[in-house]
């Protein structure tokens, strides 16, 4: 069980997959830098994360911009959409008529990644959700808006696995309050945090190598 005050971002899986480093820089040293890609991802998610606006469409509840949270994870984050679907096998809601399975549907800007970084993402909420509402949550969605395309994710027991395995790794991370070096690429142009990162310098000498030639210069 985690403490409210060590609660990691669900958001910040994505980062943590992209590069532990750009993880470390926005989530333990508070700092961010926009580019065009993330002021894209951002108008996308304002037009899904709407919590004023919850709708019905025959047989499901659609609630748009739900806080999650757990203790077992020590994540906080919110859904995008849950569709709260009617089923005889789901749980009951305050207000509601009848029984009802939660679907979670995260909405992303480009297509689908080759790696696990939204699929993991999703996961988080949906472990979340189970532990908030008592259930079990097979199954979730990711809307890519390049594609316009919902993407199934089955929540199997080794995507279970690896989120447990790379949360721990945040949290280790947290807890030390330590920035990682790490293998620099062509993917650092991409990034938005490239001008506060220094990937070229970190690869050349340590920051102390650096200070030391700047102060006896």
């Amino acid at each position: 069980m985690y403490d409210e005050n060590d609660y990691l971002m669900i958001s910040g899986i994505q980062h943590f997959l992209f590069c532990r480093r750009q993880w470390a820089i926005i989530h333990i040293e508070q700092q961010w830098k926009e580019n065009v890609l993330t002021v894209e991802g951002q108008q996308l998610h304002e037009k899904a994360d709407q919590p004023t606006i919850r709708e019905k469409r025959k047989n499901r509840l659609i609630v748009r911009g739900l806080p999650v949270h757990s203790t077992t994870y020590g994540l906080t984050g919110i859904c995008d959409v849950v569709e709260f679907i009617a089923d005889s096998e789901g749980i009951s809601l305050n207000g509601e008529v009848g029984k009802f399975l939660p679907v979670p549907v995260e909405y992303k800007h480009g297509k689908p990644k080759k790696e696990l970084s939204d699929i993991l993402q999703l996961t988080a909420q949906a472990v979340c959700l189970e532990e908030m509402l008592v259930c079990e949550i097979p199954k979730g969605y990711i809307y890519y808006h390049q594609t316009k395309h919902r993407e199934l994710v089955l929540f199997t027991q080794d995507l279970r696995e690896e989120l447990q395995r790379k949360v721990k790794e945040m949290h280790q991370y947290w807890q030390k309050r330590y920035t990682p070096k790490v293998k620099t690429g062509s993917f650092c142009e991409k990034c938005s945090l490239k001008d506060l990162c220094l990937p070229k310098l970190m690869n050349t000498q340590t920051v102390k190598g650096f200070l030391d030639r700047r102060l006896s210069e």
